[in-house]
């Protein structure tokens, strides 16, 4: 039993170690891609190009609503990592004008829906408000009704 923990051990720094070396070993050539779903700039803000690929998938966009919806987050992140870059405003400035923008880019990406589209979209932004109200509290806002 020991020698199986062990091993295990053993593996596991030698994956932890080596993973680095092969993620650097691309030359710079490739641009890595994250996997589908993953969180990019470190804080859990998606990717324009990745939010407007899950967009079309759950709401079905069109080749026009997809280019609209890409530009909208393109500006949004764009002004996001002004804000974040902006020594001189206060974390509870910059907190409120990031939720400015966030609110300012869905109702810009909701005015470009049907209104089908429209009330899935409504739905992924209440569903996502209740996770981030409850997430503090270490369980899914809809646990309770599980049981």
């Amino acid at each position: 039993m020991r020698k199986h923990w062990l091993l295990a051990l053993v593996l596991a720094a030698m994956v932890y170690a080596v993973t680095p070396a092969i993620a650097q070993d691309n030359g710079g050539n490739e641009q890595q891609t994250p996997p589908a779903g993953a969180r990019e700039h470190g804080r859990g803000h998606m990717d324009p190009a990745r939010r407007t690929e899950m967009l079309t998938r759950q709401l079905k966009l069109n080749q026009d609503q997809q280019g609209k919806v890409l530009d909208i987050l393109k500006t949004a992140q764009s002004q996001a990592e002004s804000l974040r870059s902006d020594s001189s405003v206060a974390p509870q400035d910059r907190r409120a004008k990031m939720m400015e923008i966030h609110k300012t880019s869905n109702d810009q990406i909701r005015e470009l829906l049907n209104p089908d589209q429209q009330k899935k979209f409504d739905a992924m932004q209440a569903r996502r408000q209740e996770w981030m109200e409850h997430r503090g509290e270490g369980q899914p806002p809809d646990s309770s009704e599980r049981h």
